[in-house]
């Protein structure tokens, strides 16, 4: 397998841009950061696709209807940055990208699963395939990524394709040219996805089209100028209105650009949809917020707003808190109805937005 050491990178930041300054949420911020809940919810009717079947210039219209809605989500934060809850919607997202690769993958773990692998395991602990796939997606979690030969290494390790230093170098040089000659983010994204499935067409077929689908993403947030990529495309592309004689589309098919904008059509909804739950359930914990007395309060906060869930023993890391104080602070924040318990069990519980 091609390791990250493998290839000239003078240093680990290169796979991440710089973190832009001032974009970080303020220790008094009010409840007002979690962004008006009436803009997100606006999703129009007309936006959505007319029928089942999704291709053509209707699937291509809602399609550029739904991201232009949800670009304006990303940016209704203070001053055109992002809200508040834009990490949790991420990881979220993430999670439901992962448990559809996983299944075309035909791996057992369904959403539950990988969450509790990802959020239960020690620290250190080796991830399964369908574990890796859900690190993968969680990527755009982080900083900004670059279109560098770094970045795609470390998401074909996380696939473990095995990929030739040379080939990943050309890949990077074709998707930055692809990203300065595309006339529009859909036209980005089919291009960089077919283009690295071109070049993978040698490699674990299922590992590469997951692949091309994680860039495609990655492609559109570049064209769109986005802080970071956010996960859609996987979410939808094995839905029944997209196959063909019975068949889910590859990004390989001559069709495969309208396939593309007929899913993120189908994306686009179902992501702003789940954007609206989380701003209401943001707002109403940025709220109860003041009411916290448990020292490292703040930062637990900053945490659920971060990612899809956490447990109360990662958040007493973190916060500093004991294991007894940071289960009460959750215990007081289910009580307050800011945060939900998402695991359903007794013990090793799991909470989020």
């Amino acid at each position: 397998m091609l390791r990250i050491a493998e290839i000239a990178v003078a240093d680990p930041e290169d796979i991440f841009a710089p973190a832009r300054p001032g974009r970080r949420r303020a220790k008094s911020a009010a409840p007002k950061s979690a962004v008006n809940v009436l803009e997100i919810l606006a999703f129009p009717r007309w936006g959505r696709l007319p029928d089942a079947v999704a291709h053509g210039a209707d699937a291509a219209f809602s399609a550029g209807a739904g991201l232009a809605l949800f670009d304006r989500m990303l940016r209704a934060g203070d001053d055109g940055s992002e809200p508040a809850f834009a990490g949790a919607l991420r990881q979220r997202l993430a999670l439901k990208s992962a448990a559809a690769c996983s299944r075309l993958a035909r791996l057992r773990e369904d959403e539950a699963a990988l969450r509790d692998a990802e959020h239960l395991a020690p620290a250190g602990a080796p991830a399964s395939p369908a574990g890796r796939l859900h690190r993968l997606f969680r990527l755009f979690g982080a900083r900004s990524l670059r279109l560098h030969a770094a970045t795609l290494i470390a998401a074909s390790d996380l696939l473990e394709l095995q990929i030739a230093a040379a080939t990943v170098e050309g890949l990077a040089v074709a998707l930055q040219e692809i990203l300065a000659r595309a006339a529009s983010p859909l036209a980005a994204a089919a291009g960089a996805s077919r283009a690295a499935i071109t070049v993978l067409s040698d490699g674990a077929p299922v590992e590469a089209e997951i692949l091309a689908l994680w860039l495609a993403d990655l492609m559109l947030a570049q064209k769109l100028g986005w802080e970071r990529p956010v996960p859609l495309l996987a979410t939808a592309i094995a839905q029944p209105a997209l196959r063909r004689a019975g068949r889910r589309p590859r990004p390989s098919d001559t069709d495969w650009g309208d396939a593309l904008a007929g899913a993120y059509a189908l994306a686009a909804p179902e992501a702003h949809g789940l954007a609206g739950d989380l701003s209401r359930r943001a707002e109403r914990l940025l709220a109860v917020e003041p009411k916290l007395r448990a020292k490292g309060a703040e930062r637990v906060v900053e945490m659920l707003v971060s990612d899809d869930c956490v447990s109360p023993a990662r958040a007493a890391k973190v916060a500093r808190l004991s294991d007894r104080a940071a289960r009460r602070l959750f215990d007081r924040l289910t009580d307050l109805g800011a945060v939900r318990e998402l695991s359903g069990r007794p013990n090793f519980r799991l909470y989020g937005l």
